[in-house]
Order: structure tokens, then C-alpha cells, then sequence
């Protein structure tokens, strides 16, 4: 017996929930590419995403996934044999490290650790160390989906300012845009890295760059630059030379309205929507944590991010019966632990589309399946996260 029929609910940290909206504006056909309506949107697109980074820098779109748009950051501004910093703190700096590494660059990682955020002040000694300048630039993610950690970016910025450092700053925010606070030219950002299917509610298939006026004078000397991923080239009289070909023009419909919903929410209203999800989801681990099976990934409090909550699992118990009884019984998709905690952990996401009723559906499905399968938990963690937003969201 189970108690699946009805909407299904997606917990992952990606792709998340597509709203019907923005699924009703990709259901239509497809239009001319060279002039007219969809030339209106490009140019639309690319403001809003100004709006959405806060920068007065370009921006650019690429018919890709995030990854692809760290291969967009790095060959834009890098030349074969610079060194750049990566940051780790998970899985997900590594890899875009690792990229580059794959493009010729030679990469150097301040080793961390899948349970902290990176220590500002370790990228500062790194930093004043490098006497020569062979660093050319800092690669660090806002949000790491894997350990389910934030990072303090203005931190971070200034320690490469107390360093005295000229490298530039790439930051990828794929997990944190639209879902907490990210100021590309407050923090003096020099590459924003971002992608369509978390917080801004779109299917995969769309990255995006913000870029300041420091990346653009690094990008003239740079020697990885290829046609597809070029910036110079994307700045072409014609509109189509904006993607390098054909524009993925029904993601471009749904980005539309994704983000008119979104500014429509406010951006502002958004990052606090998160930031309550969030800590409603921690009351909740707070409470199964009591019975000794499940705990945080993150041990600091205040660097648990406002889009995914990593929380471990005992060695004694089934993570994969847990996902599968969340799914099977109640078809609620929960996100499972990958790289290092593959098998050893839940990712539960509050990122994108998300309200708190779709929460409750989460955390009582795991906390059906904590029950069911005897796996030792506090009681009462669901109650908890209501008795939070209800305090939090008053009448």
C-alpha cells in the first residue's frame, strides 16, 4: 500500500521544481531568430539578469548547463599555464578546478573540508604568500550542493584586498542566486556564474556569466578563448551571433517568465522566502538529531545555506531505503549524498519554487520513512518547522 498518487513533490538541489507558468510559456511555437519579438527578449533577458546578479557588468547567455559555464568563465579569461586558487569546500570548486586543469591551467587547491566553509583568512596568507602574482585567479562557489555549505564571498573579497592581490575573483552562484543575498559589484566580483534550473526556475539547458570590467581587459589577453564560449564574439551586430548559432529559444520563453515571477515576488522577498524554508527545514534535523542517527553536515550554524540542508545519516542505517520509501510510498524525491557522502547522507532542497506547504510534504515523507523503518529520531521535528514559519509569518 502506498500514498503516492497525486502531484509529485522534487526535493533535489537541482533541477528543482518548474512552475506551470513558466512551463505554459515554453508551449508555444517556435518563432523567427533574427529580428522581431525574440531579439526583444535576448535583450530583456540580459538586463534582468543584471537586475538579478546587482551588477552593471555584461552579461552573457549560453545554451548550457553550469558546467559549461565554468568552461565559459575560465576560457575567457585565463591563457595556458596561469595558475589559479581554487577554494574547496565540497565537491564543486574541485571540479570546476579540475576543468581547468583539463584546459591547460595549472591549479593549486587551499585544501578544506567537506563540513566547513573556506577560512578567509587561510586565502589571505596564500594570497600575501604568492610574491610573484602567479595566481591569476581565485575560483570559490557561493553555495557547494554536495556538503550543503555558504561561504562568506564578501569575506573572502576582502582578504584577497588585504592580501594586496590583483587575481580575479570567479564565484559560482548556480546553487545561490535569486535564493540569498549576492552582490557582484558591491563585492567586486570579477566572473558570476550561474545557471537556469535552481533558484531561477527553469529547466537545465541555460548558464549565465556576469562580468566586470576587470574580467573584459583580462579577456583580450586571454588564450583559451574559443568561438562558442567568447565573449568578443558574442558581442556581434547580428542577434544570433549573442548564442553562436540558434538561440535555445523555449528555454529562452521560460526564462521570461521565470524571472518576471520572480521580480514580480521581489528579489529581496525571495532571498527571505529561503532563509525561512531553511531554518524551518534545520528545526526539523534539530529534532531528528536527538535520537542519534542524523546530524548536520555543516557543524557551523551560520554557514548552512539557504538552498539545500546536507544532514548525515549513521553507518547503521539505510540511506537508500530512506530515499526509496520517500519515493515509493510517498512520491517525494529527496536528494541523496554524492562524492564523499555518496550513500551517507540526505540533501534536502528548499531552493527555487518552493513554498512551505511543499516543505511539510518533505520532511513529513522522511519523517514517515524515519518511523517506518525504525531509524532512531526525535519526535516532533514537522511540528517544529510549522511552530517556526508560524512565528515567522504572523497573521
Amino acid at each position: 500500500m502506498t500514498v503516492r498518487t497525486g502531484r509529485d513533490i522534487l526535493g533535489i538541489p537541482g533541477p528543482t521544481t518548474i512552475p506551470d507558468e513558466v512551463l505554459g510559456a515554453m508551449h508555444r511555437p517556435a518563432i523567427q531568430i533574427y529580428t522581431g519579438e525574440l531579439v526583444g527578449i535576448t535583450d530583456s533577458l540580459l538586463a534582468d539578469l543584471r537586475t538579478v546578479m546587482r551588477t552593471a557588468g555584461r552579461t552573457y547567455i549560453y545554451a548550457s548547463n553550469g558546467h559549461g559555464g565554468w568552461e565559459a568563465a575560465l576560457t575567457n579569461v585565463l591563457s595556458r599555464g596561469d595558475t589559479v586558487l581554487v577554494l574547496e569546500s565540497g565537491r564543486f570548486a574541485h571540479n570546476w578546478g579540475e576543468m581547468a586543469r583539463m584546459l591547460g591551467v595549472r591549479i593549486e587547491t587551499l585544501e578544506g573540508t567537506w563540513r566547513d566553509p573556506v577560512d578567509p583568512a587561510k586565502v589571505e596568507a596564500r594570497l600575501r604568500a604568492d610574491t610573484g602574482r602567479t595566481i591569476k585567479a581565485v575560483l570559490v562557489v557561493q553555495i557547494d550542493t554536495a556538503s550543503g555549505v555558504v561561504n562568506d564571498i564578501p569575506a573572502i573579497r576582502a582578504a584577497i584586498d588585504a592580501a594586496g592581490h590583483d587575481a580575479l575573483f570567479l564565484v559560482d552562484t548556480i546553487a545561490s542566486l535569486a535564493c540569498m543575498p549576492f552582490e557582484m559589484d558591491a563585492w567586486r566580483v570579477d566572473v558570476c556564474v550561474a545557471a537556469a534550473q535552481k533558484g531561477l526556475m527553469t529547466p537545465p539547458g541555460l548558464a549565465f556569466l556576469g562580468v566586470s570590467d576587470k574580467a573584459l581587459a583580462a579577456h583580450k589577453a586571454a588564450d583559451l578563448r574559443t568561438l562558442y564560449w567568447d565573449w568578443t564574439a558574442r558581442e556581434g551586430a547580428l542577434h544570433y551571433q549573442k548564442y553562436c548559432g540558434t538561440p535555445p529559444e523555449h528555454l529562452l520563453f521560460g526564462l521570461r517568465k521565470a524571472l518576471d515571477m520572480l521580480l514580480s515576488e521581489g528579489l529581496e522577498n525571495a532571498w527571505k522566502r529561503h532563509a525561512l524554508l531553511a531554518e524551518a527545514t534545520r528545526r526539523a534535523v534539530s529534532v531528528w538529531a536527538q535520537g542519534g542517527a542524523l546530524e548536520f553536515n555543516i557543524r557551523d550554524a551560520s554557514a548552512r545555506s539557504p538552498s539545500i540542508t546536507t544532514v548525515l545519516i549513521g553507518e547503521a542505517y539505510s540511506q537508500p531505503a530512506l530515499l526509496d520509501y520517500c519515493l515509493e510510498k510517498c512520491n517525494v524525491t529527496v536528494g541523496g549524498g554524492i562524492g564523499e557522502l555518496k550513500g551517507k547522507a540526505l540533501r534536502i532542497a528548499h531552493m527555487g519554487y518552493c513554498n512551505a506547504p511543499m516543505l511539510f510534504g518533505m520532511l513529513g515523507a522522511i519523517d514517515m520513512g524515519l518511523k517506518a523503518l525504525d531509524i532512531p529520531h526525535g519526535q516532533g521535528a514537522v511540528q517544529a518547522a510549522v511552530d517556526y514559519l508560524a512565528a515567522s509569518v504572523p497573521a
